[in-house]
């Protein structure tokens, strides 16, 4: 039995340069998605929604390889970044950030495969974030891209150069949500050592007249 990973898969979209500026073209995908506001280091809400969406993740691996007989790892956690002010990302005022934590899923989960699941966890397990998952397609389109290394609040610099600097320069605007990619598990990996993927969806200056 074959078994998909998102992250050989699609290499173009789950890996990045950690130096140069990429643009790229994200298609329609499907995701577990949470919302919730403020600082994720201190809100107990992001910890419940992260586990919440791990462990239904996890559940529908299981409902997919019991009903379709097909595997797949779970993808890595994601989240869309937004606020009033985009300066609150560089400077790192957390309680004003708003953010959609979610996790991709193979395009072969459906609806009903997930009802299925979250049923299931629903059953099993004692999750009060659970009730805030959705299952959701998602198009991001046009996209500028690094990779980040190291403590996520060293990020500012590098979303700086790419907001302020390469998008101008490529005649791009800034369009939709602030997204990182958590390419290492926070919990075992030293900060020096966290790998991030900074993407910013972009239009031509052009469609924004």
């Amino acid at each position: 039995m074959d078994n998909y990973d998102v992250k050989k898969e699609r290499p173009g979209l789950y890996s990045a340069g950690r130096r140069k500026f990429e643009v790229i073209d994200v298609p329609r995908m499907r995701f577990l998605m949470a919302d919730g506001h403020g600082n994720p280091n201190t809100s107990p809400e992001y910890a419940e929604v992260v586990t919440a969406l791990y462990t239904t993740s996890y559940a529908v691996r299981a409902v997919a390889k019991q009903e379709l007989g097909r595997t797949h790892t779970v993808g890595p956690l994601e989240g869309l970044w937004s606020s009033k002010d985009l300066e609150v990302f560089r400077t790192r005022e957390k309680d004003a950030w708003d953010w959609t934590l979610m996790i991709v899923q193979p395009d072969w989960i459906t609806p009903g495969i997930v009802d299925a699941a979250l049923e299931r966890v629903h059953r099993t397990k004692d999750l009060s974030a659970v009730k805030l998952v959705r299952f959701e397609e998602f198009t991001e389109g046009p996209s500028v891209q690094v990779l980040h290394v190291g403590p996520y609040d060293e990020e500012g610099p590098t979303i700086a150069r790419m907001h302020d600097e390469f998008v101008p320069a490529q005649g791009l605007t800034l369009r939709g949500r602030h997204h990182e990619i958590y390419l290492s598990d926070a919990r075992r990996a030293h900060p020096s050592r966290l790998r991030t993927i900074l993407r910013q969806p972009v239009a031509p200056v052009r469609e924004q007249g």
